[in-house]
Protein backbone atom coordinates (compact mmCIF):
# COMPACT_ATOMS: atom_id res chain seq x y z
CA UNK A 1 0.00 0.00 0.00
CA UNK A 2 1.35 3.40 -0.95
CA UNK A 3 0.96 5.66 2.10
CA UNK A 4 -0.84 8.96 1.72
CA UNK A 5 1.35 11.79 3.07
CA UNK A 6 -0.53 12.94 6.14
CA UNK A 7 0.88 13.56 9.59
CA UNK A 8 -2.37 12.29 11.11
CA UNK A 9 -1.23 8.72 10.46
CA UNK A 10 2.17 9.15 12.10
CA UNK A 11 2.68 6.43 14.70
CA UNK A 12 0.02 4.03 13.45
CA UNK A 13 2.45 1.13 13.07
CA UNK A 14 3.54 1.57 16.67
CA UNK A 15 -0.04 1.32 17.91
CA UNK A 16 -1.06 -1.77 15.94
CA UNK A 17 0.13 -4.46 18.42
CA UNK A 18 -1.84 -2.81 21.22
CA UNK A 19 -4.90 -2.44 18.99
CA UNK A 20 -4.75 -6.13 18.13
CA UNK A 21 -4.71 -7.00 21.84
CA UNK A 22 -7.60 -4.65 22.48
CA UNK A 23 -9.63 -6.16 19.66
CA UNK A 24 -9.14 -9.70 20.93
CA UNK A 25 -10.15 -8.61 24.43
CA UNK A 26 -13.32 -6.87 23.20
CA UNK A 27 -14.20 -9.85 21.02
CA UNK A 28 -13.87 -12.22 23.96
CA UNK A 29 -15.99 -9.99 26.22
CA UNK A 30 -19.04 -8.90 24.18
CA UNK A 31 -22.00 -7.15 25.78
CA UNK A 32 -25.63 -6.91 24.71
CA UNK A 33 -27.33 -3.70 23.65
CA UNK A 34 -27.74 -1.23 26.54
CA UNK A 35 -25.43 -3.43 28.66
CA UNK A 36 -22.06 -2.21 27.32
CA UNK A 37 -20.71 -1.30 30.77
CA UNK A 38 -17.30 -2.98 30.53
CA UNK A 39 -16.74 -1.77 26.98
CA UNK A 40 -17.76 1.77 27.89
CA UNK A 41 -15.37 1.72 30.85
CA UNK A 42 -12.47 0.64 28.64
CA UNK A 43 -13.32 3.33 26.10
CA UNK A 44 -13.58 6.09 28.71
CA UNK A 45 -10.30 5.11 30.38
CA UNK A 46 -8.42 5.02 27.10
CA UNK A 47 -9.80 8.35 25.95
CA UNK A 48 -8.86 10.01 29.23
CA UNK A 49 -5.38 8.52 28.98
CA UNK A 50 -5.06 10.02 25.51
CA UNK A 51 -6.06 13.47 26.76
CA UNK A 52 -9.68 13.70 25.61
CA UNK A 53 -12.46 15.37 27.60
CA UNK A 54 -14.77 12.44 28.35
CA UNK A 55 -18.47 12.21 29.20
CA UNK A 56 -19.90 8.84 30.19
CA UNK A 57 -23.47 7.59 30.46
CA UNK A 58 -24.77 9.48 27.42
CA UNK A 59 -28.04 7.89 26.37
CA UNK A 60 -27.40 5.05 28.79
CA UNK A 61 -23.94 3.57 28.26
CA UNK A 62 -22.70 5.90 25.54
CA UNK A 63 -19.32 7.60 25.78
CA UNK A 64 -18.37 10.88 24.09
CA UNK A 65 -14.84 12.25 23.83
CA UNK A 66 -14.05 15.79 22.71
CA UNK A 67 -10.63 17.00 21.59
CA UNK A 68 -9.79 20.38 20.12
CA UNK A 69 -6.76 21.66 18.27
CA UNK A 70 -7.41 25.31 17.57
CA UNK A 71 -10.20 26.92 15.56
CA UNK A 72 -11.72 24.97 12.70
CA UNK A 73 -14.54 22.61 11.73
CA UNK A 74 -16.08 20.03 14.04
CA UNK A 75 -15.98 16.39 12.90
CA UNK A 76 -18.07 13.67 14.57
CA UNK A 77 -16.70 10.12 14.35
CA UNK A 78 -18.91 7.29 15.57
CA UNK A 79 -18.38 3.65 16.55
CA UNK A 80 -21.05 1.30 17.92
CA UNK A 81 -20.25 -0.97 20.87
CA UNK A 82 -22.96 -3.62 21.31
CA UNK A 83 -22.93 -7.33 20.50
CA UNK A 84 -25.65 -9.84 19.62
CA UNK A 85 -27.39 -12.80 21.28
CA UNK A 86 -25.53 -15.30 19.09
CA UNK A 87 -23.50 -18.36 20.15
CA UNK A 88 -20.05 -18.04 18.58
CA UNK A 89 -18.89 -20.92 16.38
CA UNK A 90 -15.71 -19.46 14.87
CA UNK A 91 -13.31 -21.61 16.89
CA UNK A 92 -11.01 -18.60 17.36
CA UNK A 93 -8.68 -18.71 20.37
CA UNK A 94 -10.30 -15.49 21.55
CA UNK A 95 -13.88 -16.59 20.79
CA UNK A 96 -16.61 -15.49 23.15
CA UNK A 97 -18.07 -17.98 25.63
CA UNK A 98 -20.14 -15.37 27.44
CA UNK A 99 -23.80 -15.48 28.29
CA UNK A 100 -25.99 -12.65 29.55
CA UNK A 101 -29.56 -11.90 30.51
CA UNK A 102 -31.46 -10.14 27.74
CA UNK A 103 -34.20 -7.54 28.07
CA UNK A 104 -36.83 -10.28 28.31
CA UNK A 105 -35.04 -11.95 31.21
CA UNK A 106 -33.69 -14.89 29.21
CA UNK A 107 -30.12 -16.16 29.45
CA UNK A 108 -28.59 -15.96 25.98
CA UNK A 109 -25.15 -16.42 24.43
CA UNK A 110 -23.36 -13.24 23.39
CA UNK A 111 -21.02 -12.66 20.42
CA UNK A 112 -19.61 -9.76 18.46
CA UNK A 113 -21.23 -11.24 15.36
CA UNK A 114 -21.57 -7.86 13.64
CA UNK A 115 -18.02 -6.54 14.04
CA UNK A 116 -18.67 -3.72 16.47
CA UNK A 117 -15.52 -4.75 18.33
CA UNK A 118 -13.68 -3.81 15.12
CA UNK A 119 -15.39 -0.42 15.09
CA UNK A 120 -14.50 0.40 18.71
CA UNK A 121 -10.89 -0.65 18.20
CA UNK A 122 -10.51 1.38 15.00
CA UNK A 123 -11.98 4.54 16.52
CA UNK A 124 -9.77 4.22 19.60
CA UNK A 125 -6.80 3.87 17.27
CA UNK A 126 -7.89 7.02 15.45
CA UNK A 127 -8.40 8.95 18.70
CA UNK A 128 -4.91 7.98 19.87
CA UNK A 129 -3.34 9.36 16.68
CA UNK A 130 -5.45 12.51 16.76
CA UNK A 131 -4.25 13.16 20.31
CA UNK A 132 -0.60 12.45 19.53
CA UNK A 133 -0.59 14.47 16.32
CA UNK A 134 -2.52 17.57 17.40
CA UNK A 135 0.07 19.72 15.66
CA UNK A 136 -1.10 18.27 12.33
CA UNK A 137 -4.75 19.32 12.39
CA UNK A 138 -7.06 22.17 13.30
CA UNK A 139 -10.60 21.97 14.55
CA UNK A 140 -12.50 19.76 17.00
CA UNK A 141 -13.25 16.05 16.91
CA UNK A 142 -16.20 14.52 18.74
CA UNK A 143 -15.65 10.77 19.17
CA UNK A 144 -18.95 9.00 19.81
CA UNK A 145 -19.04 5.45 21.15
CA UNK A 146 -22.67 4.47 20.78
CA UNK A 147 -24.63 1.74 22.53
CA UNK A 148 -27.40 -0.34 21.00
CA UNK A 149 -26.99 0.19 17.27
CA UNK A 150 -30.32 -0.55 15.57
CA UNK A 151 -31.95 -0.79 19.01
CA UNK A 152 -32.42 2.89 19.76
CA UNK A 153 -28.89 3.79 20.81
CA UNK A 154 -28.35 6.80 18.55
CA UNK A 155 -31.78 8.34 19.24
CA UNK A 156 -31.18 7.80 22.96
CA UNK A 157 -27.90 9.72 22.82
CA UNK A 158 -29.54 12.50 20.82
CA UNK A 159 -32.41 12.67 23.32
CA UNK A 160 -29.89 12.97 26.16
CA UNK A 161 -29.32 16.62 25.15
CA UNK A 162 -26.46 15.74 22.82
CA UNK A 163 -26.80 19.00 20.85
CA UNK A 164 -26.56 21.12 24.00
CA UNK A 165 -23.73 19.18 25.65
CA UNK A 166 -21.26 18.74 22.80
CA UNK A 167 -19.90 20.80 19.89
CA UNK A 168 -22.21 20.80 16.89
CA UNK A 169 -20.53 18.91 14.02
CA UNK A 170 -19.92 20.14 10.49
CA UNK A 171 -19.94 16.53 9.32
CA UNK A 172 -20.79 13.13 10.84
CA UNK A 173 -18.74 10.11 9.74
CA UNK A 174 -19.08 6.39 10.47
CA UNK A 175 -18.13 3.04 9.00
CA UNK A 176 -19.08 -0.65 9.27
CA UNK A 177 -17.01 -3.77 8.64
CA UNK A 178 -18.58 -6.24 6.21
CA UNK A 179 -17.90 -9.71 4.74
CA UNK A 180 -15.96 -8.24 1.82
CA UNK A 181 -12.25 -8.32 0.97
CA UNK A 182 -10.04 -6.28 3.27
CA UNK A 183 -8.97 -3.16 1.40
CA UNK A 184 -12.34 -2.66 -0.28
CA UNK A 185 -14.63 0.25 0.65
CA UNK A 186 -18.19 0.84 -0.54
CA UNK A 187 -20.50 3.83 -0.26
CA UNK A 188 -22.88 5.92 -2.35
CA UNK A 189 -24.47 9.37 -2.22
CA UNK A 190 -28.13 9.57 -1.24
CA UNK A 191 -29.91 6.62 0.34
CA UNK A 192 -27.25 4.16 1.47
CA UNK A 193 -29.13 1.82 3.80
CA UNK A 194 -32.75 0.87 4.33
CA UNK A 195 -35.22 2.05 6.93
CA UNK A 196 -35.89 -0.49 9.66
CA UNK A 197 -39.12 -1.18 11.56
CA UNK A 198 -39.55 -3.90 14.17
CA UNK A 199 -42.91 -5.10 15.47
CA UNK A 200 -43.94 -7.44 18.28
CA UNK A 201 -47.15 -9.32 17.54
CA UNK A 202 -49.25 -11.30 20.01
CA UNK A 203 -51.92 -13.54 18.49
CA UNK A 204 -54.76 -14.51 20.82
CA UNK A 205 -56.32 -17.95 20.71
CA UNK A 206 -58.23 -20.09 23.18
CA UNK A 207 -56.24 -22.77 24.89
CA UNK A 208 -57.29 -26.39 25.27
CA UNK A 209 -56.30 -30.03 25.12
CA UNK A 210 -54.19 -31.17 22.19
CA UNK A 211 -56.61 -34.07 21.63
CA UNK A 212 -59.59 -31.74 21.15
CA UNK A 213 -58.52 -28.85 18.87
CA UNK A 214 -62.14 -28.30 17.87
CA UNK A 215 -62.78 -26.93 21.36
CA UNK A 216 -59.93 -24.44 21.11
CA UNK A 217 -58.67 -21.69 18.82
CA UNK A 218 -55.12 -22.69 18.06
CA UNK A 219 -52.74 -19.68 17.98
CA UNK A 220 -49.90 -21.89 16.73
CA UNK A 221 -51.75 -22.61 13.49
CA UNK A 222 -52.77 -18.94 13.35
CA UNK A 223 -49.11 -17.93 13.72
CA UNK A 224 -47.96 -20.41 11.07
CA UNK A 225 -50.52 -19.10 8.58
CA UNK A 226 -49.49 -15.53 9.39
CA UNK A 227 -45.80 -16.26 8.83
CA UNK A 228 -46.45 -17.88 5.48
CA UNK A 229 -48.82 -15.16 4.31
CA UNK A 230 -46.32 -12.44 5.25
CA UNK A 231 -43.92 -13.94 2.72
CA UNK A 232 -46.20 -12.65 -0.04
CA UNK A 233 -45.87 -8.98 0.93
CA UNK A 234 -42.59 -8.44 -0.91
CA UNK A 235 -43.14 -10.97 -3.68
CA UNK A 236 -46.66 -9.79 -4.56
CA UNK A 237 -47.00 -6.21 -3.29
CA UNK A 238 -43.61 -4.56 -3.91
CA UNK A 239 -42.58 -3.71 -7.47
CA UNK A 240 -39.58 -5.51 -8.90
CA UNK A 241 -37.62 -2.26 -9.24
CA UNK A 242 -38.12 -1.48 -5.53
CA UNK A 243 -36.72 -3.34 -2.55
CA UNK A 244 -38.03 -4.45 0.82
CA UNK A 245 -37.48 -7.30 3.26
CA UNK A 246 -39.98 -8.79 5.70
CA UNK A 247 -38.49 -11.21 8.24
CA UNK A 248 -40.24 -13.09 11.02
CA UNK A 249 -37.25 -13.80 13.22
CA UNK A 250 -38.92 -15.36 16.27
CA UNK A 251 -42.06 -17.34 17.03
CA UNK A 252 -42.85 -18.49 20.55
CA UNK A 253 -45.91 -20.42 21.67
CA UNK A 254 -46.86 -23.13 24.12
CA UNK A 255 -45.10 -25.20 26.76
CA UNK A 256 -46.10 -28.85 26.09
CA UNK A 257 -46.93 -31.02 23.12
CA UNK A 258 -50.46 -31.80 24.37
CA UNK A 259 -51.54 -28.32 25.47
CA UNK A 260 -52.86 -25.80 22.97
CA UNK A 261 -51.73 -22.40 24.29
CA UNK A 262 -53.73 -19.21 24.59
CA UNK A 263 -51.25 -17.02 22.69
CA UNK A 264 -48.44 -17.00 20.16
CA UNK A 265 -45.81 -14.27 19.91
CA UNK A 266 -43.99 -13.17 16.75
CA UNK A 267 -41.37 -10.55 16.05
CA UNK A 268 -41.33 -9.01 12.59
CA UNK A 269 -38.58 -6.91 11.04
CA UNK A 270 -39.18 -4.79 7.95
CA UNK A 271 -36.57 -3.10 5.74
CA UNK A 272 -37.47 -0.61 3.02
CA UNK A 273 -35.60 1.86 0.82
CA UNK A 274 -38.27 4.44 -0.08
CA UNK A 275 -40.85 6.17 2.14
CA UNK A 276 -43.72 4.94 -0.06
CA UNK A 277 -42.61 1.30 0.13
CA UNK A 278 -42.11 1.63 3.88
CA UNK A 279 -45.65 2.91 4.38
CA UNK A 280 -47.15 0.24 2.12
CA UNK A 281 -45.28 -2.69 3.67
CA UNK A 282 -46.08 -1.65 7.25
CA UNK A 283 -49.76 -1.39 6.34
CA UNK A 284 -49.67 -4.76 4.55
CA UNK A 285 -48.11 -6.52 7.53
CA UNK A 286 -50.77 -5.17 9.89
CA UNK A 287 -53.53 -6.04 7.42
CA UNK A 288 -52.35 -9.64 7.12
CA UNK A 289 -51.87 -10.16 10.85
CA UNK A 290 -55.39 -8.93 11.58
CA UNK A 291 -56.94 -10.84 8.68
CA UNK A 292 -55.36 -14.17 9.68
CA UNK A 293 -56.62 -13.68 13.23
CA UNK A 294 -60.10 -13.01 11.91
CA UNK A 295 -59.92 -16.03 9.60
CA UNK A 296 -59.05 -18.22 12.59
CA UNK A 297 -61.95 -16.85 14.68
CA UNK A 298 -59.57 -15.40 17.23
CA UNK A 299 -61.43 -14.33 20.37
CA UNK A 300 -59.77 -10.90 20.29
CA UNK A 301 -57.75 -8.65 18.01
CA UNK A 302 -53.98 -9.19 17.81
CA UNK A 303 -51.68 -6.89 19.78
CA UNK A 304 -49.23 -5.15 17.43
CA UNK A 305 -46.52 -3.15 19.18
CA UNK A 306 -43.82 -1.05 17.55
CA UNK A 307 -40.50 -2.15 19.08
CA UNK A 308 -38.36 0.35 17.21
CA UNK A 309 -38.11 2.14 13.91
CA UNK A 310 -35.70 4.48 12.23
CA UNK A 311 -35.44 6.00 8.77
CA UNK A 312 -33.11 5.30 5.88
CA UNK A 313 -29.42 6.14 6.20
CA UNK A 314 -28.88 8.98 3.75
CA UNK A 315 -25.42 10.17 2.69
CA UNK A 316 -24.94 13.83 1.81
CA UNK A 317 -23.86 13.97 -1.85
CA UNK A 318 -21.14 16.62 -1.54
CA UNK A 319 -19.65 15.22 1.66
CA UNK A 320 -19.71 11.71 0.22
CA UNK A 321 -17.76 12.84 -2.84
CA UNK A 322 -15.19 14.42 -0.52
CA UNK A 323 -14.80 11.23 1.51
CA UNK A 324 -14.61 9.07 -1.60
CA UNK A 325 -11.83 11.25 -3.01
CA UNK A 326 -9.88 11.04 0.24
CA UNK A 327 -10.18 7.25 0.42
CA UNK A 328 -9.40 6.75 -3.27
CA UNK A 329 -6.20 8.73 -2.87
CA UNK A 330 -5.15 6.10 -0.31
CA UNK A 331 -6.63 2.84 -1.60
CA UNK A 332 -6.88 3.56 -5.31
CA UNK A 333 -9.94 4.38 -7.37
CA UNK A 334 -10.89 0.76 -8.06
CA UNK A 335 -10.94 -0.10 -4.33
CA UNK A 336 -13.60 2.45 -3.37
CA UNK A 337 -16.86 1.26 -4.89
CA UNK A 338 -19.84 3.47 -5.68
CA UNK A 339 -22.77 1.16 -4.95
CA UNK A 340 -25.50 1.11 -7.62
CA UNK A 341 -28.34 0.70 -5.12
CA UNK A 342 -29.01 1.03 -1.37
CA UNK A 343 -28.21 -1.83 0.98
CA UNK A 344 -31.11 -3.55 2.72
CA UNK A 345 -29.27 -3.49 6.04
CA UNK A 346 -30.09 -0.63 8.38
CA UNK A 347 -28.36 1.80 10.72
CA UNK A 348 -29.46 4.40 13.27
CA UNK A 349 -26.30 6.49 12.78
CA UNK A 350 -28.28 8.93 10.65
CA UNK A 351 -30.07 10.13 13.79
CA UNK A 352 -27.02 12.22 14.68
CA UNK A 353 -26.85 14.16 11.42
CA UNK A 354 -30.61 14.59 11.23
CA UNK A 355 -30.88 15.94 14.76
CA UNK A 356 -27.74 18.08 14.60
CA UNK A 357 -28.32 19.53 11.14
CA UNK A 358 -25.06 18.14 9.76
CA UNK A 359 -24.28 16.18 6.59
CA UNK A 360 -23.54 12.50 7.15
CA UNK A 361 -21.35 10.01 5.34
CA UNK A 362 -21.44 6.29 6.05
CA UNK A 363 -19.36 3.62 4.34
CA UNK A 364 -18.65 -0.08 4.65
CA UNK A 365 -15.22 -1.67 4.51
CA UNK A 366 -14.12 -5.24 3.98
CA UNK A 367 -12.78 -7.33 6.83
CA UNK A 368 -12.07 -10.74 5.30
CA UNK A 369 -9.19 -12.40 3.48
CA UNK A 370 -9.31 -11.31 -0.19
CA UNK A 371 -8.34 -14.84 -1.24
CA UNK A 372 -11.82 -16.03 -0.20
CA UNK A 373 -13.34 -13.91 -2.99
CA UNK A 374 -11.23 -15.08 -5.92
CA UNK A 375 -13.25 -14.76 -9.13
CA UNK A 376 -16.28 -13.14 -7.43
CA UNK A 377 -17.96 -10.10 -9.01
CA UNK A 378 -19.20 -8.36 -5.87
CA UNK A 379 -21.02 -5.51 -7.58
CA UNK A 380 -22.89 -7.79 -9.96
CA UNK A 381 -23.55 -10.80 -7.75
CA UNK A 382 -23.09 -9.61 -4.18
CA UNK A 383 -21.20 -11.44 -1.44
CA UNK A 384 -21.02 -15.21 -2.13
CA UNK A 385 -23.54 -17.07 0.03
CA UNK A 386 -20.89 -19.38 1.45
CA UNK A 387 -19.11 -16.42 3.06
CA UNK A 388 -20.36 -15.90 6.66
CA UNK A 389 -22.23 -12.60 6.82
CA UNK A 390 -22.74 -10.19 9.69
CA UNK A 391 -24.89 -11.76 12.45
CA UNK A 392 -23.63 -15.24 11.58
CA UNK A 393 -22.06 -17.29 14.40
CA UNK A 394 -19.14 -17.80 11.98
CA UNK A 395 -18.54 -14.12 11.15
CA UNK A 396 -14.90 -13.40 11.96
CA UNK A 397 -13.07 -10.40 10.50
CA UNK A 398 -9.34 -10.92 10.09
CA UNK A 399 -7.67 -8.43 12.48
CA UNK A 400 -4.77 -7.83 10.09
CA UNK A 401 -5.00 -5.71 7.99
CA UNK A 402 -8.61 -4.83 8.89
CA UNK A 403 -7.80 -2.82 12.02
CA UNK A 404 -5.06 -0.80 10.36
CA UNK A 405 -7.31 -0.05 7.40
CA UNK A 406 -10.23 0.93 9.63
CA UNK A 407 -8.08 3.46 11.49
CA UNK A 408 -6.78 4.88 8.20
CA UNK A 409 -10.30 5.18 6.76
CA UNK A 410 -11.56 7.23 9.70
CA UNK A 411 -8.59 9.61 9.71
CA UNK A 412 -8.43 10.04 5.96
CA UNK A 413 -12.18 10.65 5.71
CA UNK A 414 -11.88 13.35 8.39
CA UNK A 415 -8.81 14.95 6.87
CA UNK A 416 -10.55 17.31 4.40
CA UNK A 417 -12.38 18.96 7.30
CA UNK A 418 -9.44 19.17 9.70
CA UNK A 419 -7.14 21.51 7.76
CA UNK A 420 -4.27 19.04 7.72
CA UNK A 421 -1.23 18.80 5.49
CA UNK A 422 -3.19 16.73 2.99
CA UNK A 423 -4.49 18.43 -0.15
CA UNK A 424 -8.15 17.94 -0.87
CA UNK A 425 -9.00 15.67 -3.75
CA UNK A 426 -11.92 16.89 -5.81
Amino acid sequence: MTPVPTALLAGLDRHLPGLLDLYRDLHAHPELSHQEFRTAGIVAARLRGQGWAVTEGVGGTGVVGVLGSGPGPVVLLRADMDALPVREATGLPYASTRTATDAAGREVPVMHACGHDVHVTCLLGATALLAENRHAWRGTVVAVFQPAEEVGGAPAMVADHFAERFPRPDVCLAQHVTPAPAGLVATRPGTFMAASDSLAVRLHGRGGHGSAPEAAVDPVVMAAATVMRLQTVVSREVAADRSAVVTVASLHAGTRENVIPDTADLTVNIRSTTPAVREHVLAAVERIVRAEAAASAAPQEPDITVVNGFPMTVNDAEATATVQAALRADLGRDRVLDLPRPLTGSEDFGAFGAALGAPSVYWTFGGLDPAAFAGADLLADGIPTEIPHNHSPLFAPVPEPTLELGVRHLLLAATPWLDTDRKREK
